[in-house]
């Protein structure tokens, strides 16, 4: 008892530790990200906050699957460095007297990060999609950030504005529109410009001083013209948002389509993360294995190697069932089942450490061999 309250208490240290490196760095990677879309022009800047903490949530299970598979195998690798574990095995306990106080840690963790999958992810990705669509799906004129060129909605426009005017939501200054219809290339440049409603859903950019040229210049179509005030049409109707994708369907909704490759792919992508960090943390038990004279850095290197093995792995199998290459029921649950097996080897291997055919016993008796074989080889030779 006294133990496993002290098993959990370390656990839970390495795992707030952990877990605030790796939530920073996400953090950080996801401001840049999502900043230098915002400067790009991609995503509105009054939207970066929310894409931040939908981006942010969206990749939380993966931060928790690492998080306690790392907390595992430091607690378990500091155990073997400091020589409890020594104490430990001399006492006569086993190495599977970890495992009920290591799920008494994780299994919480594995609720959090099913309930993070199946259920707030796909609402962040659905959040996400329609503010994506939304910004794209804006009128032209509020596309335009001063100082830069953006294309209108329909592809056939370009505008440029130096900056806005004194009612920064109507009004722009320095106005410059390129514009094709029909295979004839106009120009319009004027001082400044208000954006009016045409009273049915549209917009008109009503521009002030400036001039008009239409046409190729050196030929007889060419036009050029001055005006105080010129109208154009800059928008219609905001379009309707499109239909919900795969990713921002709830899960009962997800359950509900048709059973289609993409959808079956969703699916398996929802209910992996649990089964992975389950399979993880108990992986992390006989990983964790380190010589105390020796250093412990390997074990965290291949743990990381491992972690990002199994993930990319994950993809693959999931691309392969959303391409149709391999069914669902034959897709989701081997290379699961392989991981935990691997586990189950490694647990055997610690446990059988005096069996003559484990690998260590075989390697030194390998080594032995060869000892008595050189020996014999000077005798002979004396």
């Amino acid at each position: 008892m006294i133990f496993r309250r002290a098993l959990q208490r370390e656990l839970a240290s390495v795992a707030g530790a952990t877990f605030t490196v790796l939530f920073s760095i996400l953090v950080t990677w996801t401001l840049i990200s999502v900043l230098g879309r915002a400067a790009g022009g991609k995503v509105a800047s009054s939207d970066v906050l929310a894409l931040i903490g939908l981006a942010v949530l969206n990749y939380q299970p993966t931060i928790l699957i690492l998080t306690s598979f790392i907390s595992v195998l430091v607690v378990v690798t500091r155990s073997y460095r400091d020589s409890e574990m020594v104490v430990w095995f001399a006492s006569g306990q086993s190495l599977t007297r970890w495992i009920r106080p290591v799920l008494t840690f994780g299994l919480p963790i594995v609720a959090v990060v099913a309930a993070l999958s199946l259920i707030v992810m796909p609402w962040a990705q659905l959040k996400r999609g329609e503010f994506t669509e939304r910004f794209e799906k804006r009128e032209d004129l509020q596309r335009v950030a001063p100082g830069q060129f953006r294309e209108s909605a329909s592809a056939n426009r370009v505008f440029f504005v130096e900056g806005n005017g004194r009612g920064a939501t109507t009004g722009v200054q320095n106005v410059f529109v390129n514009s094709v219809e029909n295979g004839v290339n106009t120009v319009v440049v004027a001082k400044e410009g208000v954006i009016e409603p045409d009273g049915q859903g549209g917009q008109y950019l009503v521009l002030k001083n400036g001039r008009r040229y239409s046409g190729t210049p050196g030929r007889a179509d060419f036009q050029s013209m001055e005006f105080e005030r010129y109208r154009m049409r800059v928008a219609t109707q905001v379009p309707v948002m499109g239909d919900v994708s795969v990713e921002g369907m709830t899960t009962p909704q997800l359950l509900a389509v048709p059973q289609v490759p993409i959808t079956r792919a969703e699916l398996m992508s929802r209910i992996g993360p649990p089964i992975m960090c389950l399979v993880l943390m108990l992986l992390a038990i006989p990983l964790g294995f380190v010589n105390p004279r020796a250093g412990a850095s390997a074990n965290l290197i291949l743990a990381i190697l491992i972690f990002f093995t199994y993930l990319n792995l994950t993809r693959a199998v999931e691309n392969a069932v959303k391409s149709g290459k391999l069914g669902f029921g034959g897709g989701w649950w081997p290379l699961h089942l392989l991981v935990l097996l691997a586990g189950l080897g490694l647990f055997a291997w610690r446990l059988n450490v005096n069996h003559r055919w484990h690998p260590m016993v075989l390697l030194n008796a390998f080594k032995r061999r060869r000892l008595l074989q050189s020996g014999s080889v000077k005798e002979a030779a004396k």
